[in-house]
């Protein structure tokens, strides 16, 4: 099954205190998307695109040497919105599709492996890679029906219920999605929400609503889905990174 891979690289990154884009942070001497990049490149995907927007140009130019095609989101309408602008460029695509955050450059190949083999072999029509957090407090949670590897809803902190809020297993941001399902359920979510933005987390509403089966794997590290989204956050994805370069 031919793979393509989005990587979501248009945030501003405010809490950077700076005024770099976030994913040209660097950690253990690269940026952060590079890193992100080079494990996309390991699968050996058919095509990957990065969703450029903020200060896009200079995101474009550090990538440059790699083979990504680009793809601008402008203005910036949430992350649902971000992944809307890869359907051109995966126009007549047939496969799947991974989605990651040029932010969160802690996944290890293997995870990676196992999630899409997973997806294939769970025969879903999307795929959440999800973490068990000893603390998951402003993380969304996966529910999952009773006893299964098949998700019955994903819910954010804000609108979980108190018993939901005692789940501690939470959705990574990483997924696999069908390239079909994808985008025909990107043209159903709306921005009709608190921050007036497209989540790409209501795709998996839709899916829910059709009765297409969404599936989980959880990685038994829960330090791989870090993103970085503070100084502090950086400086601790350093250590993980060179600490984990170590053993390689």
């Amino acid at each position: 099954m031919p793979l393509a891979i989005v990587i979501m690289a248009g945030g501003k990154g405010t809490r950077m205190q700076s005024d770099l884009p976030k994913v040209l942070h660097k950690a253990a001497g690269r940026a952060l998307i590079e890193h992100v990049i080079d494990k996309s490149q390991a699968l050996d995907p058919e095509k990957i695109i990065l969703i450029v927007g903020h200060q896009a140009e200079l995101v474009k130019d550090s990538v440059k040497h790699y083979p990504v095609a680009c793809a601008l989101q402008e203005p910036q309408l949430g992350t649902g919105h971000a992944v809307m602008q890869a359907e051109e460029p995966l126009q007549n695509f047939q496969g799947e599709v991974l989605i990651l955050s040029g932010d969160a450059p802690l996944f290890t190949l293997e995870s990676l492996q196992n999630l899409i083999r997973f997806h294939r072999e769970s025969d879903a029509q999307a795929t959440v890679l999800t973490a068990e957090m000893e603390n998951p407090t402003g993380y969304g949670r996966v529910i999952r029906k009773p006893g299964t590897d098949s998700v019955e809803k994903i819910v954010e902190q804000k609108d979980a219920t108190e018993e939901e809020k005692t789940v501690k297993e939470i959705n990574s941001g990483v997924y696999v999605f069908n390239a079909e399902t994808l985008f025909s359920s990107l043209k159903e979510i709306t921005t009709n929400n608190a921050q007036n933005e497209y989540y790409l987390t209501d795709v998996f509403g839709v899916c829910f609503r059709k009765g297409s089966r969404v599936a989980a794997w959880k990685t038994p590290n829960p330090d791989e889905i870090h993103g970085i989204n503070t100084p502090q956050q950086l400086a601790h994805a350093e250590r993980l990174l060179t600490k984990s370069r170590g053993h390689s």
